[in-house]
């Protein structure tokens, strides 16, 4: 059974429900990494619909900085609960928000955020899922913060694809193996 796993999918591809499919045991440690924005019912409703998808026996861990993220990945040990991270996409948000690269640079942050992320995935020493949205199959993003969510969550994925034993992507909820 491979350690590591990547299930990529564009929006409502079913990426989420196909990697909690992949985990069969009774004891997960489910890492959300979505921040919550006051004053946004309908994020907290998809927040809501997840939780609601996911076992009682679940255990949930908030993510709510980026450096939560590594930090749980790397505290693990191999006898843990497998960890399901959904996603890496909103944590990739959230390292852009701290660094305020969204009217700025914030070059360096964003690199050390991301670097910490792919080593502690590649040293989890748990079964690891992670979820991610997949861009940049065609659309050229109008603005300048759609075009450097783009790029960086491109450059992530690929990053966190070379350290991960399976690669999934899912298109129109079909799951295709890309390893």
């Amino acid at each position: 059974m491979s350690t590591r796993t990547l299930v990529l999918g564009g929006a409502r591809s079913g990426k989420s429900a196909h990697a909690e499919g992949l985990l069969t045991e009774p004891v997960v440690t489910y890492v959300a990494t979505a921040r919550r924005y006051p004053d946004d019912p309908d994020w907290d409703a998809r927040i809501a619909a997840h939780v609601e998808r996911r076992p009682s026996t679940w255990h949930t861990v908030e993510a709510s900085t980026p450096a939560d993220l590594p930090a749980l990945l790397t505290a693990t040990q191999y006898e843990d609960p497998p960890i399901l991270v959904d996603d890496l996409s909103t944590w990739l948000v959230g390292v852009l928000d701290d660094a305020q690269a969204w009217e700025g640079d914030g070059g360096d942050a964003i690199t050390r955020d991301v670097d910490r992320l792919v080593r502690s995935v590649a040293t989890c020493r748990a079964r690891l899922v992670l979820v991610t949205a997949e861009v940049g199959l065609g659309v050229i993003p109008s603005t300048r913060s759609g075009r450097l969510f783009r790029d960086h969550l491109g450059a992530l994925n690929a990053r966190v694809a070379e350290v991960c034993d399976e690669v999934t992507l899912l298109v129109a909820g079909i799951g295709l193996k890309l390893r």
